[in-house]
């Protein structure tokens, strides 16, 4: 075997990682693979014996693949804060359980509002939080990723630990009951049954809907009965709802004659909704991946 295809080899071998690392720094699988792929371009320009004297190859791929992650997020030229809305790309699975590409991805928990969460985080927060809390990188490396001092590193780690410990929802445990409650929110919508939507949903429940250039634009929702009369204002919509896992929780998606109009993530606290977050921009569905609901 010649030297590109051990190299290749070995890449493959971290791929998974990689791109679990880069999607969870931009919140999109598109970034995220284009980012892996700069990270596999800037080893395989590497001469042989560079390459030799690399000890941990998947240190470093992460390492790459964390500088070109960040990067992206600083050319992005968006500032989010949680009164913003942004929905992250969202991965939609068979309601019947994730593939293993996908389980990679949404490891330790990583569902559609915590990404909402980390959007609101200034880059360097971010990548700190990321590679730190979720991969256990040392603060001593993400020190020269950030070109900061392991103190400054770790100080951005804990500011993005607060604000997501602030912000984030923790989901009930169990998958199947948080099914039979979004199965309620859905019968309730169907039905235009207002009062089974509040008791569905948590008093303090958020809504986030992100319809990008539309006239709706973003929105922003708080409150049971604020939410429940925004769900029957688009009942007429609810007998079009899939099920389907929205980043590893149960959600809907909503095609009408072929057209995707709505990918809604639910955030299932204590037996109730604690947050809906919708990606309704056309744009962006488009290259959301729904052939799984078709197989």
């Amino acid at each position: 075997m010649n030297d590109t295809a051990w190299l290749a080899d070995r890449f493959e071998e971290n791929r998974r990682h990689l791109r679990a690392v880069a999607f969870r720094m931009l919140g999109s699988l598109t970034e995220a693979d284009d980012a892996v792929q700069e990270s596999w371009l800037r080893l395989s320009r590497q001469d042989s014996e560079r390459v030799d004297g690399i000890d941990n190859l998947t240190g470093w791929l992460t390492t790459v693949v964390a500088r070109v992650a960040l990067t992206m997020l600083k050319n992005r030229g968006r500032e989010d804060s949680l009164e913003s809305v942004h929905i992250p790309e969202p991965i939609v699975s068979p309601e019947d359980g994730l593939d293993p590409e996908h389980e990679a991805l949404l490891a330790d928990s990583v569902g559609l509002a915590l990404l909402v969460v980390l959007e609101t985080l200034q880059p360097a927060e971010r990548l700190a939080f990321v590679l730190h809390d979720m991969f256990a990188v040392p603060f001593e490396d993400i020190a020269t990723i950030v070109g900061k001092s392991p103190a400054t590193a770790r100080q951005l780690a804990s500011r993005a630990r607060r604000r997501v410990q602030g912000a984030d929802a923790v989901p009930d445990p169990d998958l199947g009951r948080q099914r039979e409650v979004v199965r309620a929110f859905s019968a309730a919508s169907r039905g235009g049954d207002f009062a089974a939507l509040v008791a569905v949903l948590d008093p303090d429940v958020v809504l986030r809907a992100d319809y990008g250039s539309l006239p709706a634009g973003l929105k922003l929702v708080r409150g049971a009965e604020a939410v429940a009369r925004q769900a029957l204002m688009f009942a007429r919509f609810a007998m079009h709802a899939r099920p389907a896992l929205v980043n590893g929780a149960p959600g809907r998606v909503t095609i009408v004659d072929g057209r995707p109009m709505a990918v809604m993530g639910f955030t299932v606290v204590d037996g109730r909704i604690k947050e809906i977050d919708i990606l309704a921009d056309p744009e962006r569905l488009a290259d959301v991946d729904l052939t799984v609901l078709d197989a």
